[in-house]
Parts: C-alpha cells; structure tokens; sequence
C-alpha cells in the first residue's frame, strides 16, 4: 500500500515529464492544478498517518506542520496560476514552449521543496534546497527580459555561493557526527545527530553553524545576504513570487532551525540564539526602511518578506516555549497572507499593466475587489488586529519585553517604522487618484480570500490541536 508521504514525494515527480510535454495550455493547468491538489491531500492524510522514520526520510513534529503549509500554498498558487499564467499568453508575454517549461518547473519546484521537509538526512535535504533553487532560478528568468535575465544570474550567483557554503557546513556536520555515531548514513541522519550532539566536539561544530548560517541565510533572506532577493521577486512570474515569499523561505529557515537544535544539545558550542536574534533584528530594520524607497509593487512586498523572515529568525534566536511558539505561528502567517498579496499584486500589474507604483492608483474607484484583497493584505502583513499576525507579533514583544526590554524597544520600533511604510502605499494604491485601465479582472478571487478567512481565524481562535501541535514544536526547538 502507498503511504502518504510517498504520494507527497512520487506524484510531483510523476507529473514533471507530463507537464513537461503537453502542449494545451488547458490541459496542462489542470494537470498542475490536481496535481497539487492531491499532493495536499496527501499531506493532511500525514497528520492522521502513523509517523515514519528511516535513514532518509522522517515525518515528525516539526516538518509536518509544514508539509501541510506547503503543500496547500502550491495548490492555491497553482490555481491562481492557471488564470495569471492564461493572460500572460494571451497578452504574447509568454510562448506555449515556455508554458510547458513553467508547468513542469512548478512541480519540480514543489517536489524539491517537499523532499528538503521530509528528509532525515542532512544530505538530502541540501539536495532538495539546492534543486529548488535551481528550479526557481530558471523561472525568475522566464519572460527572458534583460531585467529577467539580470535577475535569474544574480540569484544564481547568490543561491550558489550560499548553498555551497552550507553544503561546507553539512560536510563538517558529517566530520564532527563520524567520530560519534560511525560512518555512513547514520551520522547524517536528524534524529540520531539531535541525541548525539552533547558528545560532538563543540569548536567544529561551532565552525559549521557559521556556514550553515550564511549559506541558508543567503536563503531565507537575511540582511545582508538577501541582494538576489527584491530583484527575483520583481521580474519573476507572480505565481513564483508567491511561492517564493510564502514557502522557500520557510523551507531554508526550516532547514537552519534543525541544524540549531543539534547545536542546542551541546551546551560547549556558541550562543547560536545570540547571532540568529542579531541578524533578525537587523533584518527587520534594514527593510522596514527599504520599504519608504520602493518605487515597484512587487518589489516593496519583497523587502518585507525580508522584515517579516528576520521577524521569525529573532524570535527563534530568542527561544523559549512563547517566542518560538510565535516563530512558528508567524511563520504560517506570512506563508497565507504573503502568498495572498502577491495574488492580488499579480492581478492588479495585470489589469494596470505595470508594476510601478506611482501608475497604480485608485483602484477602490477602478477595481473594488483588488482594492478589498490588497487593503485586507496591508492590514494583515502589517500585524492589525484581529489578523493573526497581530497574535504571532504581540506574542513576540510581550516575550522579548520579559526578557530583553532594550531588544524589545528596537523590535517596536522596527514594526512601527515597517507599518508607517505599508500604510503611505495602501492609502496611494486604494484611494489615491484613479490611473491606468479600468478593465475587469478576469479571475478568480478564492484563492486569495480562502488564505485570509484562515489568517482571520487564526487571529480570533486557534484549534486545541494546532495550539498542541505549535506547543510541542516550539518545546522541540528549545
């Protein structure tokens, strides 16, 4: 009987050499779109399915909250794709060889990310980062612009520099991990390297932290690492930005915080926590005031994926059970409602034809609905109640305030100047004067309003059972 992590690994696999051939635009967004579907089926089946453990695969506490995430963001995304990709066929901005390219790269993007959550071994979790980067370079580059172009080299240089380095530090990992557990498969896998670490030798150790931290920081976006960043997000297609923002992060960050947590267990290493909050906080200052210089739509909700990434790397470097419980809840928010805007954000460069924001303008006059969703974005991204960032933030700075009033100051006044910015841009956007087309949009609007009923719930009421499930994470990550 197949289990239901095979499904989640085999039928993206399965589906790349399909997509890979079909030449009917229609024919191949359906095949994307039930594809994912199923693939997130496949993922809730996890929550009730046994947990599985071998040298190369693992489905514990901590990935398969955020399997489910991301597989239900890439079925979203993909039927916001199948419209925004239609148009831009439609408009010649887009070829039908190039469609079959973007179909099949889609579900080598999802698998690759899945394999990284799913794996035990530390190897093959650099292997699953490292492919989904290769994947979403190639679609940052997809229109074949020059702007594109630049685009697509700068985060392949960038990706390749960082994952290289933290291939470096998985290398010394294996080296310290040997000399305890022996050699082979074992010394690379999570769990025995989480029970092993208090006898690895610390300085070596320490040592490839540091690498690690650089290689999938350069991932997850910190400052200064994050140069490849706003420009993927702007020229890329919009679907792969939302998947870029709402899940790749997430997936580098994942894979640091495991690395942390062997760390963690040798108490002669150094105070990871200390560096994590520090570069955090500089993140989120760095591009809470990006954000007033941002003439491109895109690109300003790329620099606050940078704030809101460097949100959740401080809390994690704060730890404790209440700043890694908001971690991980910030965490889900920004994947729903980052994911959400960039739904709405592609719609609206659509209709309007362009991405810049001083010929955006109105749209509560022009466009209602966008002007809903993008309003409903900017309040929940930019933690207002009752939205569940609200939660996830005031979680953060009530904890950091208990514990470290002068980093609590900063933090607040990180999110104030972020919140000044987000709100100079909705007032222009909505109910500024009216500019551009005053076309219809020619989509669906689920998706989009699906991602902010969740994010809503989650600001008034979180299950027992998520709460239960965050709760033993966040004891998991120390």
């Amino acid at each position: 009987m197949i289990a239901a992590i095979d499904v989640v690994l085999i039928l993206p696999a399965l589906a790349i050499p399909v997509l890979a051939l079909v030449t009917n635009y229609r024919a191949g967004a359906f095949i994307n779109v039930a594809t994912s579907g199923l693939t997130f089926a496949a993922g809730l089946l996890l929550l009730a399915s046994e947990r599985v453990r071998s040298d190369l695969l693992i489905v514990d506490d901590f990935n398969i909250f955020l399997v489910v995430l991301t597989t239900f963001v890439g079925f979203t995304t993909s039927i916001f794709s199948a419209t925004y990709i239609a148009h831009e066929l439609e408009t010649g901005r887009l070829t039908p060889s190039f469609l079959r390219f973007y179909h099949a790269m889609y579900q080598a993007m999802m698998w690759s990310m899945n394999l990284a959550l799913l794996a035990n071994n530390i190897g093959i979790m650099w292997v699953g980062v490292e492919v989904a980067t290769l994947t979403t370079v190639m679609m940052v580059g997809l229109y074949r612009t020059p702007e594109a172009i630049e685009a697509a080299w700068k985060y392949f240089i960038l990706g390749s520099v960082g994952i290289s380095l933290a291939f470096f530090g998985t290398i010394l990992v294996y080296l310290v991990a040997q000399d305890v557990i022996g050699q082979g498969l074992q010394a690379m896998c999570w769990d025995l390297l989480v029970g092993a670490a208090g006898q690895f030798e610390p300085h070596l150790l320490s040592l490839a932290f540091v690498f690690l931290l650089v290689g999938y920081g350069t991932k997850i976006g910190l400052a200064p690492f994050h140069a490849w960043l706003p420009d993927a997000h702007a020229e890329g297609p919009t679907p792969i930005s939302a998947v870029l923002s709402g899940l790749l992060l997430n997936v580098a960050l994942y894979a640091l915080l495991r690395f942390k947590m062997v760390l963690a267990a040798n108490p002669a290493t150094l105070n990871v926590g200390a560096i994590m909050a520090a570069l955090g906080l500089v993140s989120l200052l760095f591009a809470a005031f990006m954000l007033y210089r941002r003439r491109d739509i895109k690109r300003l909700f790329a620099y606050s994926s940078i704030e809101h990434m460097g949100l959740a790397t401080f809390a994690f470097g704060i730890g404790g059970p209440l700043a890694n419980f908001a971690g991980l809840l910030h965490m889900t928010m920004h994947s729903l409602i980052k994911s959400a805007i960039f739904f709405t954000v592609g719609h609206i460069a659509q209709v309007k034809g362009t991405q810049r924001l001083a010929d955006i303008g109105g749209l509560s006059t022009t466009h209602p609905v966008l002007a809903f969703g993008f309003a409903l974005g900017v309040i929940a991204i930019a933690g207002l109640p009752p939205f569940g960032m609200f939660t996830s933030e005031f979680m953060l700075v009530s904890t950091t305030f208990a514990r470290q009033p002068l980093l609590a100051v900063v933090l607040v006044i990180g999110l104030l100047v972020s919140f000044g910015a987000l709100m100079l841009r909705l007032q222009d956007v909505v109910f500024g004067e009216p500019k551009g087309s005053t076309d219809p949009v020619k989509a669906s609007s689920v998706p989009l309003f699906i991602h902010f009923a969740l994010v809503l719930m989650a600001g008034l009421w979180l299950p027992e059972t998520i709460v239960h499930w965050f709760r033993t994470v966040a004891a998991l990550l120390g």
